[in-house]
C-alpha cells in the first residue's frame, strides 16, 4: 500500500498513482486530524472524494506517532497527549477519539489505537505497552460503529516471543475483520523481524487478512508472504525517489552518479512505468542533478511500481502453485540479495 499520509502520496497525482497498479492506499489519522481536520474531509464526502481515489483506503490510528513523536507526547491508560508540532497546541488522542476521526475520514479499513514501544525497550515496558494496547483495542471495538468500515486489531510485544504470542491470542480472540502486526521495522535487526514474522504467521487466523505494518523491502515482504501475510506499507519507495534513488533488480541505484550521464537506455527495460517507458537513465540523471521536481516524481513512480510488480508476482506465483520455488531464495537466511 503506497503511503499517502496527508491524503496524498508525495509528489504523485491520483491518476499517476492508479497507473502504478496500486490497489490500496494508506493515510494517517493523526496528521489528517492536524491538517485539514476530519470535519473538512467529512464535508467533502469522505477521504475517497477528498483525494480523488476510488480504490480502497486504510487509515493508521495515530498509534505509530505515539512511537515516532515520543519526545512531544505523554502516555497514560486513558490515551496520549501530544503537543502539536505545528503550533504547540495540546492534542488528547484516545481510542475513542481515534475511532471518531477515522469514521469521519471514511476509510475502508480503520486501525485500532495502539502503543508501539521503541527498540530496544525493557521487557516490563513492552509488557505494559501490550496490556495498554489490548485495553485500548477493547475500547476501540466498543465505540466503532461504522458498518462499512473494517476495524483491524494490532499485535504488539516487541522482540519478546511470549509477549508476541499472548498479544496474538488476545487480538485474535476479538474476532475482528483483520489483524495487523505492529512494532516491527522500528530499529530492530532484520533477523529479529524475520523471527517475529515466522513466529506469528502460524498463530494468526488463516481466513483473515494479515497486515505487516511499516514493511516494504523485497526480502522482508517475501519472507512475510511465506508466513501468510497479505498487506504491507512503507514510505521507502517515495522517500528514495525524492532523494534520487531508484529500485532496480532488488538494488538501489543513486541516479546522481556520473555513470548515468551518458546512459541512454531505460532505467529498467522490464518495467512499464512512465519513467522507464518514456525516459532514459541519462535524462533521469539530468533531472536529479538539476534538482527538477519531475525527476523526483518519476523515480517515486518507478519505485512504487517496482514494489507493486513484486507483490503482484508473488500473488501470481501463489495462484500458480510455484511460490516456494520462485521465491525461496528471498526466504533464505542469507544477507545476499536475490536479483529480481
Amino acid at each position: 500500500m503506497p503511503v499517502g499520509t496527508l491524503a496524498t502520496v508525495k509528489g504523485i497525482s491520483t491518476p499517476q498513482l492508479a497507473e502504478t497498479g496500486a490497489q490500496m492506499v494508506l493515510a494517517n489519522t493523526y496528521h489528517l486530524h492536524l491538517q485539514p481536520g476530519e470535519a473538512v474531509v467529512a464535508e467533502a464526502g469522505g477521504l475517497h472524494r477528498f483525494m480523488g481515489w476510488q480504490g480502497p483506503l486504510l487509515t493508521d490510528s495515530g498509534g505509530f506517532q505515539v512511537f515516532s513523536l515520543g519526545n512531544i507526547n505523554t502516555i497514560n491508560d486513558e490515551g496520549v497527549v501530544f503537543r502539536s508540532p505545528r503550533d504547540g497546541a495540546r492534542i488528547h488522542l484516545t481510542p475513542e477519539k481515534a475511532m471518531a476521526i477515522q469514521m469521519d475520514l471514511g476509510a475502508d479499513v480503520a486501525m485500532a489505537f495502539d502503543q508501539c514501544p521503541p527498540y530496544p525497550a525493557p521487557e516490563g515496558e513492552v509488557a505494559a505497552a501490550c496490556r495498554r494496547t489490548h485495553h485500548w483495542l477493547e475500547r476501540c471495538a466498543a465505540c466503532h460503529s461504522k458498518a462499512d468500515q473494517a476495524l483491524f486489531g494490532i499485535v504488539q510485544g516487541g522482540c519478546f516471543a511470549h509477549l508476541r504470542a499472548e498479544s496474538a491470542r488476545v487480538v485474535t480472540a476479538m474476532d475482528l475483520p483483520g489483524i495487523a502486526v505492529g512494532g516491527v521495522s522500528v530499529g530492530e535487526p532484520a533477523e529479529e523481524m524475520h523471527r517475529i514474522v515466522r513466529q506469528l504467521g502460524p498463530l494468526l487466523p488463516e481466513a483473515k487478512p494479515h497486515y505487516l505494518m511499516g514493511v516494504g523491502s523485497l526480502r522482508e515482504m517475501a519472507i512475510a508472504v511465506a508466513q501468510g501475510f497479505d498487506l504491507f506499507d512503507c514510505v521507502l519507495p517515495t522517500r528514495l525517489g525524492r532523494h534520487g534513488t531508484a529500485l532496480v533488480g532488488g538494488e538501489r541505484w543513486n541516479l546522481k552518479n556520473a555513470r548515468f550521464k551518458r546512459d541512454h537506455t531505460p532505467l529498467d527495460a522490464s518495467c512499464a512505468c512512465l519513467a522507464c517507458r518514456q525516459h532514459s537513465r541519462a535524462y533521469l540523471h539530468h533531472l536529479i542533478k538539476a534538482d527538477e521536481m519531475l525527476g523526483r516524481t518519476l523515480l517515486s513512480l518507478h519505485n512504487l511500481q517496482h514494489l507493486i510488480r513484486f507483490s503482484t508476482a508473488m500473488a501470481q506465483a501463489i495462484s500458480a502453485g510455484c511460490f516456494a520455488e520462485d521465491f525461496a531464495p528471498w526466504d533464505a537466511d542469507s544477507p545476499a540479495a536475490h536479483t529480481w
